[in-house]
This record gives structure tokens, C-alpha cells and sequence, in this order.
């Protein structure tokens, strides 16, 4: 059964139009990456799985059900902004989420803070936007999932830090799980991942195996998108 299943699905805003009758599967087992441009409809794709969003029309299945609590249970989910109480400190919100999902793992968490140094007594707002960003990926990749949703996972931290957060995606997920990672960055990405999205203007315009892409185009995947989407 696949993991994400998306028939006919189409999301408006009012006269805006942000995804346009997409049909769509993905399967388990798989590190997918869901590349285009801003407005190209990655968001909206990310939160009509989480259940944030209602579909106008059509359709979209996590693992053939519709999105709800069911399907939360099961999901980890990284947004592209702090969505984390900012009055807290780490170790307050790592028992937080072991309190919260039966699938989370204090202890991986637990080492993936002292592999990058953050200090659990801090209060989450007053670290760096950069260090923000690690803590929840880390809760986020504490979990073993069926389903992981990341949205721009490393757009906010810098280079010295990409490789690790990359690593930590690829180590700690659950193997046999989907991991959906939105980004802009695919140079930074695509070495890890099994398959490629191009979304615009709201259709999916490649769905690839990513080696069997490079095969075929003789470039990167870096270099085609760059190509796909050149202003």
C-alpha cells in the first residue's frame, strides 16, 4: 500500500489555485524530495497530509486513510517555521514529546543534543533561529514514524551544520517509513534521496527515480532543476 496517495487533489485559495488535480503515489521505504519554486504548491502539498488543510477536491490518503488523528499518530512532521512553545526549555519539551507520541525516543533525542551541543537547560527562544531549527528536527527524527513530512529542513542552518542534520534525516528514520523532504536546497540533498518531485504553478511536471534521472539527462539533479525552473 503506498504511503501517500493523492487522487484528483486540488487546494484553492479563493481564486488562487495551489495545487491542480494532482495524482500521486508514494511508497514506503522511499527518501522522496519535493523541489520548485516558491507558490509552486510544497506547503500546501505538506499540510493537506498533515490534516491542516481540507482538499477542495479530490482526495488524499496516508496510508488508505483520509488524514486525521488516526493518521497524526503515525506522522512526524517538521513545518517550515518555530512552531515549538518558545517559554520552554529542551529538556521540557523532549519530555514534552515523550509524553505526546508513544513512537518518540528520548534517548535518540537526547544524543543527537549533545552530538551538536546544544545545552538542554536553554529556553528554546533565546537560542539562534539555526539551533531552533536543529531542536525540532531532532524531536521531529526522535520518532519512528510511518510517514515523515519535512518542510525545508535546512534552509535555516549553516553549511558546517547541513551535513549533520543530513546525516541525523538518514540514520534515525524509521527504514521502512516515507520521508518526504520539501527544499530548495537540492544540491545540498540529492545524493540522499531515492526520488524527486518537481512541482509548478501546483502540477507535478517530474516524478523520477532520481539515478534513473541523472541517467537519462546526464547531469545532476541539482543541475536539471536549475534548467527546469531557470527564471
Amino acid at each position: 500500500m503506498a504511503a501517500i496517495t493523492c487522487s484528483n487533489l486540488t487546494k484553492k485559495f479563493g481564486k488562487t489555485t495551489a495545487l491542480d488535480h494532482i495524482d500521486l503515489e508514494l511508497e514506503p521505504g522511499r527518501i522522496i524530495g519535493l523541489a520548485g519554486p516558491n507558490g509552486s504548491g510544497k506547503t500546501t502539498l505538506i499540510k493537506l497530509a498533515q490534516h491542516m488543510l481540507v482538499p477542495t477536491e479530490g482526495e488524499i490518503l496516508i496510508d488508505g486513510k483520509a488524514p486525521g488523528p488516526e493518521t497524526k499518530a503515525h506522522l512526524a512532521y517538521l513545518p517550515d517555521r518555530d512552531f515549538l512553545p518558545d517559554w520552554m526549555k529542551i529538556d521540557g519539551l523532549v519530555k514534552l514529546y515523550g509524553g505526546f507520541y508513544e513512537d518518540f525516543s528520548r534517548e535518540t533525542a537526547e544524543q543527537m543534543l549533545t552530538n551538536l551541543d546544544i545545552d538542554k537547560n536553554m529556553v528554546f527562544k533565546k537560542m539562534s533561529k539555526g539551533t531552533r531549527e536543529k531542536v525540532q528536527l531532532i524531536l521531529t527524527m526522535s520518532r519512528k514514524a510511518d510517514v515523515y513530512l519535512l518542510d525545508e529542513p535546512i534552509a535555516g542552518v549553516d553549511p558546517a551544520a547541513r551535513d549533520y542534520i543530513i546525516r541525523t534525516i538518514i540514520s534515525n528514520y524509521n527504514p521502512e517509513a516515507l520521508v518526504l523532504i520539501s527544499t530548495h536546497l537540492i544540491s545540498d540533498i540529492e545524493n540522499v534521496l531515492d526520488e524527486v518531485i518537481f512541482l509548478k504553478s501546483g502540477t507535478i511536471v517530474l516524478h523520477e527515480n532520481t539515478d534513473d534521472l541523472r541517467t537519462r539527462m546526464n547531469k545532476s539533479v541539482d543541475e536539471y532543476f536549475r534548467e527546469v525552473f531557470r527564471c
